[in-house]
């Protein structure tokens, strides 16, 4: 039986090589619950879209009432709703709600930078917007950003194609 001593050169090679191939490892899939009207197919849509880039997504189906309720609840600000209700949570336990067509990449930034936030809102339902029609035909619209206090400021913003 040969025995291999393993100098700290190797092992600091050999650890420094593990932190490279670290961020190639595939990441798990954020999950993401969306909660729609039984009725909707442009919250379809965006559920496709949320899953096209790597999102984990369950649904929920609920009446217009009870979800306009949870809408209450959530803090979103009457301005800002849209046909349908996320929820993301973080792995440091930051919980988010998504109202409306927000793009995925929007989401992703507000989970790398972890703003004080109730979370993100795309009012209504412009057209280009993810699962809203063609991106080119795209009609200029923003991503709010809704503060705890249910204020709001842009946090995108999309020009018309």
């Amino acid at each position: 039986m040969s025995f291999y001593k393993l100098s700290r050169r190797h092992f600091l090679a050999l650890a420094a090589g593990g932190l490279v191939a670290a961020p190639l490892r595939a990441a798990e899939p954020l999950q993401i619950l969306v909660v729609k009207d039984p009725d909707c197919g442009c919250c379809e849509a965006w559920i496709d879209v949320l899953r096209a880039d790597g999102f984990a997504v369950t649904t929920r189906v609920m009446e217009y009432d009870a979800l306009q309720a949870l809408k209450v609840q959530s803090g979103i600000p009457e301005a800002m709703r849209s046909c349908h209700t996320a929820r993301i949570e973080t792995t440091g336990g930051a919980r988010y709600v998504i109202e409306g067509h927000v793009p995925p990449a929007d989401i992703r930034r507000l989970l790398a930078e972890r703003p004080a936030a109730r979370g993100l809102a795309v009012p209504g339902m412009p057209l280009g917007a993810p699962g809203m029609g063609p991106e080119d035909q795209r009609e200029a619209y923003d991503v709010h950003l809704i503060a705890p206090t249910g204020e709001t400021r842009i946090f995108a913003h999309y020009d018309a194609a």
